[in-house]
């Protein structure tokens, strides 16, 4: 007490400086909470907002580099044309959708389903949220086999950050009874739905119920090799629970076409930012164009969709000329000259920012169906009927993309289908080479799909593109590289991962996928 009275001035500025000290620690501790509340934010989550998301991100996320491996386009840019050429040193462009699908539809689509269960009069959403999930995870396992699924998206919720891989064979058996439960769980008297939230059917029971079932005949075929009993099962019982066979029931993200990016179709707006923005033929900045094994194609079986989805600027303006369509080899390394003489995608068909994405059509349901029938799996119809069903289908659908740009007529479309006939005396293998061709045209532009009943059928019988500096060994991949990543900050499960299913490697077959 002596030692501070000798100091009086001191003392009175350390009382001061406790003094403020006190008031300031009050005043934080008064105002806390509303000073650190971002007025911006929601407390609760809106669940109609992020379905509306997942549906976007899960639409968006599909991987377009498999236009080239499925040869319907190139690109002399050897790295831009990684799908047709396979460079190595591009491998890592394989796990873009890996990367992107956790953090957007998985983890969206996972807090939909939190702020739904529990609540009976919202049965119809917590459905329809499910069998999204399911379409959103059966995208990502069949391009890079075992994933993380049953631990997935729980960073936020439980604080998982390294979530296990599930075995493919275990995420089918889960997303078939997912699709199952989600589909007899529907109940046409609750009227809560995610309305005009719902960018693919405005929350029709009905026809969310379609979709499972398709869905469910979709994943349920890719079996036929690895479990074949199996398979039947659940084909018997997606038939029986009714699939997509009409153009109104066609499953399909609608978008607007101005406005944010997001507003726009994902596949168009790419296409055009990469390459077809200026529409002159030239002036395409990573080079691309129709492969000539696609164009060639349609032109020797006089297809009446190659002027509907493709065009040549040889004049300067837009030519669909049939005849006057060229597509480009993959395998060149520079510009050629005659770069402006190439077929591209036709800006009002398959660049039409406003045209509706494609998630599961009538022509696949009877593609599949005609499957089915030919292994004696469906006796509703014959084959070679569901076979023809499907190519009807695949034309009309251009008319539900693109209006009257993408209209083919009933005569030409009856033409087609009278000089392609299923060769019922042929083979099995023969029948099937014939379903599935037509399944590669007819599914254009979803190369992902195309890609996944590619490495099940083997069809259509593509020349693999042995490039120089290929990663592949000239062989069309079998599936995507995981995200170096992954190696990182989840290398337990990573490691786990490939000692089951083997090497992170563009040759290792996922589960379905058998010789």
């Amino acid at each position: 007490m002596k030692k501070l009275m000798k100091n009086p001035i001191k003392n009175y500025l350390l009382k001061t400086a406790l003094l403020l000290a006190a008031v300031f620690i009050q005043a934080c501790t008064k105002n806390f909470v509303e000073l650190n509340t971002n007025p911006d934010a929601v407390s609760t989550s809106t669940p109609q907002f992020i379905f509306t998301k997942a549906q976007y991100d899960g639409t968006a996320n599909m991987l377009n580099l498999l236009l080239g491996t499925m040869q319907y386009t190139t690109s002399y840019n050897d790295v831009a044309g990684f799908g047709s050429k396979y460079i190595q040193s591009q491998s890592n462009s394989s796990s873009a959708t890996f990367s992107s699908a956790y953090p957007n539809e998985i983890n969206e689509i996972g807090e939909v389903i939190k702020g739904v269960t529990g609540d009976p009069s919202k049965v119809n959403m917590l459905a329809q949220a499910r069998i999204w999930r399911v379409y959103c995870f059966s995208r990502l396992t069949d391009l890079y086999g075992d994933i993380p699924y049953s631990q997935a998206g729980q960073g936020y919720n439980s604080a998982n950050y390294t979530p296990a891989y599930d075995p493919q064979k275990d995420i089918y058996a889960n997303m078939l009874a997912e699709l199952d439960a989600a589909a007899t769980s529907m109940d046409p008297t609750k009227t809560a739905t995610f309305g005009s939230s719902d960018l693919i059917y405005g929350g029709n029971t009905a026809q969310w119920k379609k979709f499972a079932y398709s869905l469910m005949l979709r994943l349920s075929m890719r079996m036929t090799k690895v479990d074949p009993a199996s398979a039947q099962t659940w084909v018997t019982k997606a038939i029986a629970g009714g699939v997509i066979t009409a153009d109104a029931d066609i499953a399909k993200v609608a978008y607007v076409g101005s406005g944010q990016d997001i507003n726009k179709n994902p596949l168009a707006l790419t296409l055009l930012n990469t390459d077809y923005i200026k529409a002159n033929g030239s002036s395409n900045t990573e080079g691309g164009k129709y492969q000539d094994v696609f164009i060639n194609y349609l032109k020797a079986n006089k297809d009446p969709r190659l002027p509907v989805i493709s065009v040549v600027y040889t004049t300067g303006t837009a030519d669909t000329t049939s005849a006057n369509q060229k597509g480009m080899p993959a395998t060149l390394s520079a510009k050629p000259a005659d770069f402006v003489t190439y077929s591209e995608p036709r800006q009002n068909t398959v660049l039409l920012l406003s045209a509706p994405r494609l998630v599961f059509t009538a022509a696949e349901s009877y593609f599949l169906l005609s499957e089915a029938a030919l292994r004696g799996w469906y006796s509703g119809a014959t084959a070679s009927f569901l076979y023809q069903n499907g190519i009807s289908s695949a034309m009309r659908q251009w008319a539900v993309i693109a209006g009257a740009p993408g209209t083919i007529t009933t005569n030409q479309i009856n033409t087609y289908i009278s000089y392609h006939q299923l060769n019922t005396s042929g083979t099995f293998a023969q029948q099937m080479q014939q379903i599935y061709t037509e399944f590669w045209v007819s599914l254009f532009p979803d190369a992902q799909e195309v890609f996944a009943s590619y490495r099940r059928t083997g069809y259509p019988a593509l020349t693999p593109n042995n490039y120089a500096g290929n990663a592949t060994g000239g062989l069309i991949f079998r599936r995507m590289l995981y995200p170096v990543s992954e190696q990182n900050l989840n290398a337990a499960a990573y490691k786990a991962a490939i000692a089951r299913q083997g090497a992170d490697d563009f040759l290792t077959r996922v589960w379905w996928d058998k010789p």
